[in-house]
Order: C-alpha cells, then sequence, then structure tokens
C-alpha cells in the first residue's frame, strides 16, 4: 500500500508540534518558510535587543519522519488536493494540515500598516531603538498581553524612551482586578504612560489621532489584534467571520474533512470550554492532540481546559493569573520574582515540548 501523503503548513507552535508527533509514526512534510522557530512570546524580548531564542528547526526535527520544504505557500487547490509554494513547486496531499497562524490585523486604520511596526518586525523596532540619534517616543498600540509585554520590556530596556500604551479599552482589562491593578503598578513603576479609551483612528510619521486626540509618537509599535491567514477563505474552506476555519470536535475541517485546521488559524469549540482564543497557550496543545491523532494513538475528541495565563513585565517583573478551566478569571495572582520564574518556565517548556 502507498504510504499517506501527510502535509502540515506553518512552523509555529500548532503545525511544528503536530508534525514531530506526526513524524514518530510516518512521513510527513512540513512546509514553512522559516529555517528557525519563531518564539512570539518572547518576540517582546527582541524587540528590546536582548538575544533572541530561536531552535533551528531541523534541531527540532531531528530523529522524526518529517521533510522540512523551506517555502511559503501561495495556493491551496482542496479539490486537486495540493499546495502550491512560492519556489514554483506544488505538493500533493492525502492529509493536510493547515497551521499557518495569524498576523497582525491593521483593520484599515489610515497610515498603520506604512508607519506603525507589527510586533513580527520585532528585530527591526530594536534596529530603529538602536540607531536614534536620541531617545524619543515609543506609542505600543493595544492593551492586551502583547502590548503590555512589549511597553514593559521597551521601558525597562530603554529608559531615555518614553513609552505610550494605547487601548480602544482598558489595559488588562480582562485580569481580575488584582492582577489588571499590577500591571499597571509596574508599567508606572517602569515610566510607562497609561491612555485607555483611545481608539486610533489614523497614523502617520510623527504618531497618532485617536478617538480623544492627538498622541505624538517617534515611533509606533501596533498590537491591537491579529488576524488569520486568508488563504483557507480563497481556497474555499469554511470559515468564520474573522476567517478562521471552522473545525469539528477532532479539528478537522467541517467542510473538507481531508483538511485538518490548528492553532489561531482555526475557530476550535471545545464543551465546557467555549471558543478558544489565539494564542501560544491554546495552539501548542491542539498541535500535541494532532500529532497523536495523525500517529494513531487517539480517536478521542478533542478537549481543553484553561489554568494560568502569564505575563512578562520587564526582567525583574512578571504576574500569574490563575483562571478557571473556561478562561475566566480567578482572584488570585502571582506577582514579582514568584510571578517572573513561574512565566520563565512556562516558556522555556513551550520550546521542550515541541518535540
Amino acid at each position: 500500500m502507498t504510504e499517506k501523503q501527510i502535509v502540515v503548513l506553518g512552523a509555529g507552535y500548532a503545525g511544528l508540534t503536530a508534525a514531530t508527533r506526526a513524524g514518530k509514526g510516518g512521513r510527513v512534510t512540513l512546509i514553512a518558510p522559516e529555517n528557525r522557530f519563531l518564539h512570539r512570546v518572547r518576540q517582546h524580548e527582541t524587540a528590546a535587543g536582548r538575544p533572541e531564542h530561536r531552535p533551528a528547526v531541523a534541531e527540532v526535527l531531528r530523529g522524526r519522519g518529517v521533510r522540512h520544504v523551506q517555502a511559503r505557500v501561495t495556493r491551496l487547490d482542496p479539490t486537486a488536493r495540493k499546495v502550491f509554494l512560492d519556489n514554483g513547486d506544488a505538493v500533493a496531499y492525502d492529509t493536510l494540515v493547515y497551521a499557518l497562524g495569524s498576523r497582525t490585523a491593521w483593520h484599515g486604520v489610515p497610515g498603520a500598516a506604512k508607519h506603525a511596526y507589527g510586533a513580527e518586525r520585532a528585530g527591526e523596532i530594536a534596529g530603529r531603538l538602536r540607531t536614534a540619534d536620541r531617545p524619543g517616543t515609543v506609542a505600543v498600540v493595544g492593551g492586551g498581553a502583547t502590548g503590555i509585554e512589549l511597553a514593559a520590556e521597551l521601558a525597562e530596556a530603554h529608559p531615555g524612551w518614553k513609552v505610550r500604551v494605547l487601548a480602544a479599552g482598558q489595559v488588562g482589562g480582562w485580569f481580575s482586578a488584582k492582577g489588571r491593578g499590577h500591571v499597571h503598578a509596574v508599567l508606572r513603576g517602569l515610566g510607562a504612560e497609561i491612555h485607555e479609551h483611545h481608539t486610533v483612528t489614523a497614523v502617520d510619521a510623527g504618531g497618532l489621532d485617536t478617538t480623544a486626540g492627538r498622541i505624538p509618537a517617534d515611533l509606533v509599535v501596533w498590537a491591537a489584534a491579529m488576524e488569520p491567514h486568508p488563504l483557507a477563505a480563497e481556497a474555499g474552506l469554511t470559515v468564520n467571520p474573522a476567517g478562521q476555519v471552522v473545525v469539528d470536535d477532532h479539528l478537522r475541517s467541517v467542510s473538507h474533512p481531508e483538511v485538518y485546521a490548528i492553532g489561531d488559524a482555526a475557530e476550535v469549540t471545545v464543551p465546557g470550554t467555549g471558543t478558544l482564543r489565539m494564542g501560544c497557550a491554546t495552539a501548542q496543545p491542539m498541535g500535541r492532540y494532532l500529532g497523536k491523532v495523525l500517529a494513531g494513538r487517539t480517536d478521542k475528541p478533542y478537549a481543553f481546559r484553561y489554568a494560568v495565563q502569564c505575563l512578562s513585565l520587564g526582567r525583574r517583573e512578571g504576574m500569574v493569573q490563575l483562571i478557571h478551566g473556561d478562561d475566566s478569571m480567578r482572584p488570585t495572582v502571582l506577582t514579582g520574582r514568584t510571578g517572573r520564574l513561574v512565566k520563565a518556565a512556562i516558556v522555556n517548556a513551550v520550546v521542550m515540548s515541541l518535540r
């Protein structure tokens, strides 16, 4: 019998984890342009000019039955069961794992894509800060985890720069009262300004226009939202209004059962937990589960429960927010050195769990 061709698109938390586990029991083709794993939850460190922590994809795949094709996917053809690459090749599949993740969403804000830097450009942010003639002002747009971590890291690493955090709602508003209070206290202690209820309406070379007035800035970092890659929708897979692939309880596309979707690219709803949010905490467990499915080691529906949410707040501070299984907040938070050490342990465990 001809061995089935399993093709995995994307080498992020979900895709790489799925590929290494599926590769224990068969031949897998991983298609991704990167030769090093992008550790997204540490991009705030890179933006601040700290050393990168990006293991080689080849090292992660060592000893697994996985072939890495270093190319970018340009088109899917679910009818022919082929993916087309930017190097001109076409790769056929029997089973496709769609794990292309997410990217910065600009939401049509005039000037944002031109003048602001998304978190994916962390190395360029570090370069701008390093080569500037003099310290200035950095505006970080977004009051979510990425924005908070960026603001804290930049404020600590570059105390001569004024860091301003802008959010359409509250900065850290989903945390418990104690958690949110700690985030604000640390940011202010690092000299950062917090501007809540400031919806950005335009970005230019001199700063931002918002619903609450003008915010001058020499550098704008955009961490407001993420969106899935559009390839799935373009290929005719059933997607939700945000563009995520709608999947069943085994993470298969509801319209194309030979396609699995995981990570930020998928809309995954778990009974008793709800629809999972984007992020490493949800993506990597999907990859572990799907790797087992593809290797024939489980046929159970996907199950997931939340436990904690953690933040890096510079090199000396961190916060771990305890949460219920459905992602609602518990009152308990771990802060200070304890929070930082727990956060660091979780981040390091993520890389170890890729294999």
